[in-house]
């Protein structure tokens, strides 16, 4: 069985970055986000076993999104610049590892890893996600599944497709209609007013998508309000779920075989853990080069 582990980096720093203390260096670096995706990744190529490893970024710039929603994200601060400094390293850490990763201007990561899946689909048994992003869920399917990092970044939540009914009460499909109607606060994307969680749910789970409750809204028995708000909040709903659906079109030079894991310089990379003090995941390389099985850590 050949399994792709795809990491959505930005989201597993800025997670590693706001859970752990604020370690340094002797040259007085902060690298408690560095330290923790790397953690995270051991962890995972010690439970999972993949054949292949990819890892994507978001681009350090405004995407099609900010184009067609102006407030896209206006209420996020900016990167700290602590931060900026590890993403930098991780990359480096990535490149030691052989690990291939994606950027593209325009585009977040969720869209990347959204293409990387679709493209990989048919040449791979599994696919497993890991990320600290819910918009990511939208992506499972049955040979897809996405690990979700807790606060702490030591425990996840393995979200497969009954999963996310449990949680949402709806299927991972249905994700974006859902988000449209609540809104999505983290993301500055308004919902529609008086349609909570629960009520959401509701109305896919009779109507399935925003289109087909649109197409048919006009002719069903519907409270009123709730109607007219629906109708009221069309365009705008409809926009939302245009934000949160992630694209899978993208063009991006992604070759699976270049993505195969275990082919790395150790010493090198070993060598680079030293530098950064990292001497608990200096013990710990050896497992992840040898493939040794271990019980689930997440």
């Amino acid at each position: 069985m050949e399994k792709l582990l795809i990491l959505d980096s930005n989201s597993i720093l800025h997670r590693a970055f706001h859970a752990l203390p604020p370690l340094t260096t002797k040259k007085g670096e902060i690298v408690n986000a560095l330290y923790g995706f790397l953690l995270v990744l051991f962890k995972a190529i010690r439970e999972i076993q993949p054949n292949f490893i990819c890892a994507c970024f978001d681009f350090p710039a405004k995407t099609f999104r900010h184009e067609k929603f102006k407030e896209y994200k206006a209420k996020r601060p900016p990167i700290p610049k602590d931060l900026i400094f590890q993403i930098e390293k991780t990359k480096e850490a990535l490149n030691l590892l052989s690990i291939p990763f994606f950027e593209k201007e325009g585009f977040e990561a969720d869209d990347l890893i959204s293409t990387i899946s679709k493209l990989a689909k048919d040449k791979v048994s599994k696919i497993f996600i890991l990320s600290g992003d819910f918009d990511i869920l939208q992506l499972i399917d049955k040979k897809t599944r996405v690990y979700i990092l807790g606060r702490g970044i030591k425990k996840s939540t393995i979200f497969e497709r009954e999963k996310v009914f449990e949680k949402f009460g709806v299927f991972p499909e249905q994700l974006p209609d859902f988000k449209a109607l609540v809104g999505d606060p983290s993301d500055n994307i308004p919902g529609i007013p008086g349609i909570g969680k629960k009520r959401a749910a509701e109305i896919l789970r009779k109507y399935e998508s925003l289109e087909n409750l649109y197409d048919k809204i006009k002719r069903e028995r519907m409270e009123k309000e709730i109607r007219e708000t629906l109708i009221k909040n069309k365009e705008k709903v409809l926009l939302s779920k245009d934000l949160i659906k992630l694209r899978s079109d993208l063009e991006i030079d992604f070759d699976l075989e270049k993505c195969q894991f275990g082919k790395f310089d150790q010493k090198k990379f070993e060598e680079f853990l030293k530098k950064y003090q990292f001497s608990s995941l200096l013990k710990r390389v050896s497992e992840i080069v040898k493939g040794e099985k271990m019980k689930r850590l997440f």
